[in-house]
C-alpha cells in the first residue's frame, strides 16, 4: 500500500488526449519522513508514522521527535512492510505513486459554523405567499404526538462540517516530482491548505 500527507492547495483544470477537460485538485504531498516504525512485538499492530513539514521554531528538548507539524499512522500489512522495505528516517515523495493510480483521500471537511436546516439540511421552507411572515427558513414542527419529546436524530439546525471525510476510486490524472504536486481527479475534502491523507486502492 502506498500512502503519503499532502496540503491542499485549490483546483484548477486540465485537457486530456482526447480534449476534454478533466477538473482536479492540486495537493502538495510531501516530502515526508518516516519517524517511526511500529511493530506487534512493541506496539501490537504494523504501522508506519509519517512526519510532515517541519516546525521552524525552536523545539524544546521535551519536544524531541515531535519537531513536525503533522504526524499520522499507516496502518500496513507484514508484507507491505518488507516490500517497501521502510526504516527510520526514510524519506517518501510523490515518485511512490505513477500517473493513473486510484487513490482514496481522508482529510477535514469546511466548517461552516451554526446553520439553520436549510443550508445544513436542504429543507424547502414554507411557501413564500399566502399570509407567509418570518418563517421561510424555520425547520416547522419537530415534535411527536404520543411520547411527547424530540426523537433523537431529528434534522435541526447546528454545527455543519468540520467531519472527517473520506473520497475513494479518486485517479491520479499528473505527477509533477519537482515541485512535489499530485493531481488528483474531482474535489477533496478541506479548504486551502487542509492535511489530507492519500493511501492507494
Amino acid at each position: 500500500m502506498k500512502f503519503i500527507l499532502a496540503k491542499k492547495i485549490g483546483m484548477s483544470q486540465v485537457f486530456d488526449d482526447k480534449g476534454n477537460v478533466v477538473p482536479v485538485t492540486l495537493v502538495e504531498a510531501g516530502p515526508c519522513i518516516v519517524t517511526q516504525i511500529k511493530t506487534p512485538e512493541k506496539d501490537g499492530y504494523f504501522a508506519v508514522q509519517l512526519g510532515f513539514e517541519k516546525k521552524t521554531k525552536n523545539i524544546k528538548k521535551t519536544e524531541k521527535g515531535k519537531e513536525y507539524k503533522h504526524l499520522k499512522e499507516f496502518r500496513i500489512e507484514e508484507e507491505d512492510l518488507k516490500k517497501f522495505n521502510f526504516k527510520e528516517g526514510d524519506k517518501i515523495d510523490v515518485s511512490i505513486f505513477q500517473e493513473g493510480d486510484k487513490v482514496k483521500v481522508s482529510g477535514k471537511s469546511k466548517a461552516k459554523g451554526f446553520q439553520g436546516v436549510v443550508k445544513r439540511w436542504g429543507f424547502g421552507g414554507a411557501p413564500k405567499t399566502h399570509g407567509t411572515k418570518h418563517t421561510l427558513r424555520k425547520p416547522g414542527s419537530i415534535g411527536a404526538t404520543d411520547p411527547a419529546r424530540v426523537f433523537k436524530g431529528k434534522k435541526m439546525a447546528g454545527r455543519m462540517g468540520g467531519d472527517r471525510v473520506t473520497v475513494s476510486n479518486l485517479k491520479v490524472i499528473k505527477i509533477d516530482k519537482e515541485k512535489n504536486l499530485l493531481l488528483i481527479k474531482g474535489a477533496l475534502p478541506g479548504r486551502r491548505g487542509t492535511i489530507l491523507e492519500i493511501k492507494s486502492i
